[in-house]
């Protein structure tokens, strides 16, 4: 019999490690309860263990003997959080690569997969961003004054402070922004306006203060104009000129806070102000800044950049090649992540040659290091099959691209010195060197790559951004409120990794990070301020874990009601690891319209389920998503809808029935090395750039018996995973 499009019958006989491909898709069905299907007999506990642990057992001795790492692409393209990372461990150059760099497309749940190709159109703005930024680092003259305008978001409430901001101040904004010459800046503020072009919130007179580096600049009155509507003469004037060093410096433009006064409402006072007819700004607020300079420049200064570059001055014309050759084979060394050769060196140099007769010896610099930031050696990490290698062999890959591996892995970067001179010396593979560079790594600032770029594609975080509730529903929800959440996950995640906690923490965990506008959005008392801290959490509270925090459970509604079918989905996929399959074609939507507004979304969706069709799909991920109905679609815990009690009761695929939050995490965390897999999956999807096959499954599991051991602690799965056998090795072509 085939179901499926598996076919067990016909090789039921056979030694499973012949047709390991297909019993690997038996082993991952079992493991997480789904065949049988519910509606059919199920074997007991006891029986699904022995049977899953049979196979794995033989499946897994046969990859021992004959391992298959599968092949990673030979050339994989820098993409765009990559290349910010790569410029400022390169240059020390911070860069925002969104607005020089399109938007990278994700597949497998990340953007570092589909990175083969390099496209002419994607190779010009490659090539216009090495320009622009060389200029910068270089420190090159402009020929004249530029400027940069950045925008505020116009959801966000501007009545409280900026992290970042001095104490006693509100609103607006910090921007850390790289000045190209020693000279004189011009900052202008703008003011938001309604729909009718009036200042909004300008009542009475505000002070707003500009600020370099947090030390006062210039300090403005903004006035509301007296017996005229002429706004465009309010804030015309909120600008100042002022001598600037060249490097990185943070703007900041805020006003100063008058004391706080609790508004009388018969209601709680929403926390939102920044609509005019639905939720006012109280005072006024930033629209935009604008830099624009140098004007009369005096040179370059002495940046990170240039220090980072110029490792040796001329004195003399003789010096000078020397001295450029000295230059470009440091940068190119790092660059391109291997020791540089005569042959790599010659191209750069003759980009330096023909610019420093036609300018001078900086002019040279530039000009070569544009070169080798447009370089193919640069661009993309290239990985090839070594001399004499067999076709369809496996074998273990060089230190040099082990390094690699590494630091992009972490650090979505380059490797630093320390890695790349143990790679050089060829002692990086040894097991002991190994997990030494790997700790110091994950103990290095730069790690944190895995929480604001692995964590936030594997939980959907960066979907936030392009989420709004219906305001009608939701009044209470502004910007502020969404980089909260944004927050709130991070810094939840990122305090598994640092302090190296079992990575079940993610789904049970007594404590969370709350600023008190997040707190007051939980229902949380006693926490105040801007600044997020760590709150200690009661046994009783409906907050903790992943599964509570408003950023996952926002990301999995719609903008006007929970979706159980997109949690549920969600969880099958990024905790459990078995995604139901796509829809069929022909099936259609769930009609919102057409079912009684009076009714729960769980009667609505029972019309799904009552589809054959429908139900293989829909009887697997809904009881799962409506053990979370608790929470409404912006996270805000809820025990009535409509006036009538929310039933929360679930289950998840094993059979397990449950109930609320509760009930799901405990029957999550009831064979926590599902998840942990899960997890596991993830983190090597993002590590190889590529996805996991079925041949990944046994070095999937070594990864989690051996973490096991160590209480599932992150970084025992972090080396697990640098020491698999996808990891170290590769298949030839």
């Amino acid at each position: 019999m085939k179901k499926g499009n598996l076919d067990l019958d016909s090789i039921r006989m056979e030694d499973v490690t012949k047709h390991p491909e297909v019993w690997e898709k038996v082993v991952r069905k079992l493991r997480a309860r789904q065949m049988p299907p519910m509606e059919k007999p199920r074997p007991e506990e006891s029986t699904y263990e022995k049977i899953v642990a049979r196979l794995s057992d033989a499946l897994d001795r046969a990859a021992a003997q004959h391992p298959d790492p599968g092949r990673t692409e030979t050339l994989r393209r820098l993409n765009r959080t990559e290349y910010e990372n790569v410029i400022r461990d390169l240059l020390a150059l911070e860069i925002d690569a969104s607005e020089l760099l399109p938007k990278d497309d994700a597949s497998r749940g990340f953007d570092n997969v589909t990175v083969g190709n390099l496209s002419p159109t994607l190779l010009d703005r490659y090539i216009t961003a090495a320009q622009k930024i060389s200029r910068l680092a270089v420190g090159a003259p402009r020929r004249s004054p530029g400027g940069d305008t950045f925008r505020v978001r116009a959801d966000l409430t501007q009545e409280e402070r900026v992290e970042g901001l001095p104490v006693g101040t509100r609103g607006g904004a910090l921007i850390p922004y790289t000045f190209p010459q020693d000279g004189q800046y011009e900052i202008q503020v703008r003011l938001t306006r309604d729909r009718n072009e009036e200042i909004e919130g300008l009542h009475q007179p505000h002070e707003l203060e500009l600020l370099l580096d947090r030390e006062r600049v210039k300090l403005f009155t903004v006035t509301p104009p007296q017996g005229h509507k002429n706004y465009d003469i309010v804030d015309a004037n909120l600008k100042a000129r002022f001598p600037v060093t060249a490097g990185p410096h943070q703007i900041g433009v805020t006003f100063l806070k008058n004391p706080s006064a609790l508004l009388e409402t018969k209601r709680q006072p929403y926390q939102a102000h920044f609509n005019l007819h639905r939720h006012p700004r109280i005072g006024p607020a930033i629209y935009q800044v604008s830099i624009n300079g140098p004007y009369g420049a005096k040179g370059p200064g002495a940046t990170p950049s240039r220090r980072r570059i110029f490792v040796c001055q001329p004195t003399k014309p003789d010096e000078e090649e020397p001295c450029a050759a000295r230059i470009l084979t440091t940068l190119m060394r790092r660059a391109y992540r291997r020791p540089v050769t005569e042959a790599d060196l010659r191209k750069p140099m003759e980009f330096y040659r023909k610019a420093r007769t036609e300018e001078s010896f900086e002019a040279g610099i530039e000009t070569a290091l544009s070169a080798v930031l447009a370089s193919p050696e640069f661009l993309f990490r290239v990985e090839q099959d070594p001399a004499g290698v067999a076709p369809h062999t496996a074998y273990r890959i060089s230190d040099l691209e082990l390094a690699s591996r590494i630091s992009f892995f972490l650090w979505s970067s380059i490797p630093d010195d320390e890695l790349l001179d143990t790679a050089i010396r060829g002692e990086l593979h040894k097991p002991r060197v190994l997990e030494k560079r790997v700790r110091r790594m994950l103990a290095d600032g730069r790690s944190r790559n895995l929480v604001n770029n692995f964590a936030e594609q594997w939980l959907y975080l960066r979907n936030l951004d392009l989420l709004t509730p219906d305001l009608r529903l939701f009044p209470d929800f502004d910007d502020n409120l969404r980089q909260a959440f944004r927050k709130e996950t991070e810094l939840f995640f990122e305090s598994v990794m640092r302090e190296d906690r079992s990575v079940l923490d993610l789904l049970k965990a007594n404590y969370t990070y709350l600023n008190e506008r997040l707190a007051k959005h939980y229902g949380i008392p006693n926490v105040y301020g801007s600044r997020f801290r760590r709150v200690a959490l009661a046994n009783d509270s409906e907050r903790g874990g992943l599964l509570r925090q408003g950023s996952v459970l926002m990301v999995t509604s719609y903008a006007t009601r929970t979706s159980p079918v997109i949690r549920g989905k969600w969880i099958l996929e990024n905790i459990l690891g078995t995604p139901p399959p796509p829809p069929l074609p022909n099936v259609p939507a769930l009609k919102d319209n057409t079912v009684s507004a009076t009714l729960s979304v769980r009667e609505r969706l029972a019309e799904h389920r009552s589809n054959s069709v429908c139900a293989s799909c829909h009887n697997l991920m809904d009881p799962v998503g409506f053990s979370l109905e608790n929470f409404d679609a912006v996270g805000r815990w809820r025990t009535v809808e409509d006036g009538q009690p929310i039933d929360v009761s679930g289950g998840l695929p094993d059979g397990g029935k449950f109930t609320g939050v509760s009930g799901l995490e405990q029957g999550l965390l009831h064979r926590p090395e599902v998840f942990v897999g899960t997890l596991t999956e993830k983190l090597l999807t993002f590590a190889l750039g590529r996805g996991v096959e079925t041949y990944d499954a046994p070095a999937i599991r070594k990864v989690v018996r051996q973490a096991k051991g160590d209480d599932f602690r992150f970084t025992s799965i972090i080396l697990g995973i640098v020491n698999s056998t996808p990891f170290i090795m590769r298949n030839s072509l």
